[in-house]
């Protein structure tokens, strides 16, 4: 057949209406014979390669995989406190702490730093994260200990030079400036103050614009402490040469004198489980709608939010938002149904059954009290609406439907595949690890992960979706007019709040300047 198109389509000239009719054919065929997709193969081992660790007196952890195939070593120096232990008022500061350290050391200007880790054919890279605090590097085997020399220069005697500090707010004001025009960003944003409580862990224009050398060197002191740390290094390095490496560059970093745990701490609701089933049951998916509207915007951000708390009974855990229960496992298997890629539900009936976006997907974030749990979507202003409507019916879908077992299994797949793909390289087994000391879990959780994946039931999926995902808000940046009467007719019984993009405070728990 193709070659018979192949020759109609070049006596197009003579017949035309013939090889017009045969390519549709030819195409109709191609499309019939991909309508029942392939069945999923078998899941591949995962081999958790072997986890070694040791301590230095002064507390400081060292962890180390390794890895002899290639001549590379992955460095991550992990302090295990982020940006939930800053106020909100300086907002940013964290990771403003973290980021300046490379800009300047008692012996070191930022200059010398970069062309001295570009020589060694490699840089530091540095910043924080809601939970966590990192600085590190990738280098040759061989260029370890004079990358490990300037590693520890900067986290030992950084100056925070005043030309720096300035020269950062700048560049972060003008990209924080363009985010603000952008509906994901904003969205993005706004349902971190207005859904999650929480604040921005690059800050917001005001905050950073407060942000003294004082905050930078206070924030320092209490962050950077070895008994807090841990150094992981992976790749072709040994238990014992990374423990002198270590060793040689941190053994003398000294502890404040008054250690507190950066932990949070967790509270455990005292509703009983059927309790809290029953109310969870006669709650409704959707909370809240949120608009921000942007004139002239072309497209619009719609994003349902809702912050999962560790106090609720229905999670059934012990202490975190640990990998000990089934909850985890649920809710990484519930989340690849729902928006965790492009088979993914969200994504089959907004992009490719309807075609109003080029993706829609799902993520969960975690916190030592929880997660915050999020869907995500562009389309054109005009659909706005209609996207809000579907991301509410798929949730729906979640909790009150089961799904099968042919939709279910590729699904836990691709989480355990995504999870597989990360042993090959060092820094994403380094990822992998860093995961697990940030709440507290065993290392073992890693060989149990593939096994405890499998384990997870439909009921459980919806079960988490029930317990966790009702009693979110819509938020959806855009321009009002374009779909205002639409959202109107598609929640008739819900109140719509509105605040305009130019009174917008990212500060505010209402999200708006005070007049």
């Amino acid at each position: 057949m193709i070659l018979s198109l192949r020759f109609a389509i070049c006596d197009y000239s003579k017949n035309a209406i013939f090889a017009i009719s045969l390519l549709a054919i030819t195409f109709s065929s191609l499309f019939a014979q991909n309508e029942t997709p392939p069945e999923p193969g078998s899941p591949r081992a995962i081999t958790v390669p072997k986890i070694t660790e040791t301590k230095l007196p002064n507390g400081l952890k060292i962890i180390v995989v390794e890895r002899k195939n290639v001549p590379l070593v992955s460095v991550n120096l992990m302090i295990n406190s982020g940006a939930s232990r800053e106020s909100k008022k300086l907002a940013g500061l964290t990771d403003m702490t973290a980021s300046l350290l490379t800009k300047g050391t008692k012996t070191r200007t930022a200059t010398q730093i970069a062309e001295q880790t570009e020589f060694l054919g490699s840089g530091l890279g540095s910043g924080a994260n809601w939970n966590t605090t990192n600085i590190g590097f990738q280098s040759t085997s061989d260029k370890v200990n004079e990358m490990m020399a300037i590693m520890a220069d900067v986290v030992l005697n950084p100056t925070f030079p005043q030309s720096e500090i300035d020269l950062y707010k700048t560049q972060l004001l003008d990209n924080l400036t363009q985010r603000m025009t952008q509906p994901g960003s904003l969205a993005s944003f706004a349902a971190t103050r207005y859904t999650f409580g929480e604040h921005s862990v690059i800050g917001t224009p005001e905050t950073i614009s407060e942000i003294k050398l004082n905050n930078l060197l206070v924030r320092f002191k209490d962050l950077f402490a070895p008994y807090n740390s841990t150094v992981i290094l992976t790749g072709d390095i040994s238990l014992n040469a990374a423990f002198t490496i270590v060793k040689q560059y941190f053994g003398k970093w000294k502890n404040p004198l008054n250690m507190q745990n950066n932990g949070d701490t967790i509270g455990i609701s005292k509703l009983s489980y059927e309790q809290y089933r029953k109310s969870k049951i006669a709650t409704p998916i959707l909370n809240r709608i949120l608009i921000i509207d942007l004139p002239n915007s072309g497209q619009s951000a719609v994003t349902y939010s809702r912050r999962m708390r560790i106090d609720e009974a229905g999670w059934k855990y012990k202490t975190n938002a640990e990998r000990d229960s089934a909850t985890y496992f649920s809710a990484s298997v519930a989340n690849s149904l729902l928006g965790g890629g492009y088979s993914s539900r969200m994504n089959q009936e907004i992009r490719i059954k309807r075609g109003l976006s080029y993706g829609a997907g799902s993520s969960i974030s975690w916190r030592w009290d929880g997660g915050n749990f999020s869907t995500r979507c562009q389309t054109k202003t005009v659909s706005a609406a209609e996207v809000a409507e579907l991301t509410i019916k798929e949730i729906d879908r979640l909790i009150n439907e089961s799904a099968t077992d042919a939709e279910l299994t590729p699904r836990k797949n691709v989480v355990t595949g995504d999870f597989g793909r990360s042993f090959e390289t060092n820094g994403g087994i380094s990822g992998q690890i860093q995961d697990l000391l940030t709440f507290g879990l065993d290392f073992n959780k890693l060989d149990s992960f593939a096994a405890d994946t499998s384990k997870v039931t439909a009921e459980q999926v919806k079960d988490f979706a029930l317990f966790n995902l009702k009693g979110g808000d819509i938020i959806i940046v855009g321009d009002y007019n374009d779909f205002k009467d639409d959202l109107a007719k598609r929640f008739p019984n819900q109140k719509i709040d509105v605040i305009k993009a130019t009174e917008l405070d990212l500060n505010s728990d209402t999200l708006r300047k005070a007049k």
